[in-house]
């Protein structure tokens, strides 16, 4: 008997190695800040965990990842985005940052970059990019605020990256879609911002067809 054990071992090994796993499905890497880590809203109702329902009911196998933190900027999301891609191996990388940078004052050149070079990480790794364009309050100047949201259309057209061109598109200054902070959506809100995402994303899934492990 015990010289069947190697035999079984090695049937064994072999079997576990060729059994599908959930972890064999295409991943979605979403590298947000609080609108996206579902800031005061309950897990059920945030958009992402809409954005998986949606995923699982159109028959995409793709599996989300939100690696989104609250507060995050995009120097820190960039400094977290290599383990990130290393760990998981996204189909799709999906950045929604720099929100805060320009909450905060930051140097718009440098959020650029950041974002340029999460951009080039991802695809470096053979990720596609998905970029959401954030816009920020007028209270530094209307001159900063342009340029700031210009960041998101300039890196999106010189890197050819699809661009979701407002995440809060419809949501932003309604009272009835947003907490009471008036930064964050609050749950009906959440339910426009995931329209905004998928009419973006969904065709570029579609148009990507069937998924191979092998990819």
């Amino acid at each position: 008997m015990f010289r069947l054990l190697p035999s079984l071992l090695l049937c064994s090994l072999l079997l576990h190695l060729t059994t599908p796993f959930a972890n064999d499905r295409p991943v979605i890497l979403l590298l947000g800040d609080s609108l996206s880590s579902g800031y005061g809203i309950a897990l059920s109702e945030r958009w992402t965990t809409a954005l998986q329902d949606r995923l699982t009911g159109q028959g995409f196998e793709h599996r989300l990842v939100n690696a989104s933190v609250t507060g995050e900027t995009s120097r820190g999301g960039l400094s977290r985005l290599p383990e990130l891609l290393q760990r998981h191996r996204p189909q799709w990388v999906v950045i929604e940052l720099g929100g805060n940078d320009g909450l905060r004052g930051l140097g718009l050149a440098q959020t650029r970059q950041n974002i340029q070079e999460m951009v080039h990480l991802s695809r470096a790794k053979g990720s596609s990019v998905l970029l959401i364009g954030m816009k920020i309050p007028p209270n530094l100047g209307p001159v900063y605020s342009r340029r700031f949201e210009a960041i998101y259309t300039d890196v999106a057209r010189q890197g050819q990256v699809p661009l979701v061109p407002f995440l809060l598109e419809g949501v932003a200054g309604d009272s009835a879609l947003m907490q009471t902070d008036g930064l964050h959506a609050n749950d009906q809100g959440q339910v426009v911002i995931l329209e905004n995402v998928w009419t973006v994303l969904g065709p570029l899934l579609q148009s990507q067809g069937p998924y191979s492990a092998e990819d």
